[in-house]
């Protein structure tokens, strides 16, 4: 039996407070309050979610509303309709029309794990 490749999902009922770690693919359209933390992963915030929390992951694709900073090694993505409060520092950031953001922007050319486990830019500036 081979074993299908799934995102990890929480759902539009799960609230959860506190730390969220992985290694995998997630999904969220609940809530979620606190922080998220997926090094290698991708991170999707779904259109019904309302997260207040840190996100940090290889890639965050936002359609919903967050709260909080978010730190990407890879790509940012922030679709139209989704609301987003914090500030943002990736290697690459897109933005479609209709999308609210406010904060800044730390577009740096490589994004390495600082000792406090949260990632630190290696060169590159604000924007």
């Amino acid at each position: 039996m081979a074993v299908e490749n799934t995102q990890a999902r929480i759902g539009k009922t799960v609230v959860i407070r506190g730390e969220v770690k992985g290694s995998e693919d997630l999904i969220v359209d609940g809530r979620v309050e606190g922080t998220v933390s997926l090094s290698e992963s991708r991170l999707t915030i779904g259109p019904n979610a309302n997260v207040a929390a840190d996100l940090s992951a290889k890639d965050v694709l936002i359609q919903g509303q967050v709260r909080g900073n978010v730190f990407a090694s890879g790509r940012v993505e922030l679709r139209s309709g989704c609301v987003v409060e914090g500030d943002i520092r990736a290697l690459r950031l897109a933005v479609e029309d209709n999308a609210v953001f406010r904060g800044k922007v730390d577009l740096t050319q490589a994004v390495s794990k600082g000792p406090d486990g949260t990632n630190t830019p290696q060169g590159g500036g604000i924007f």
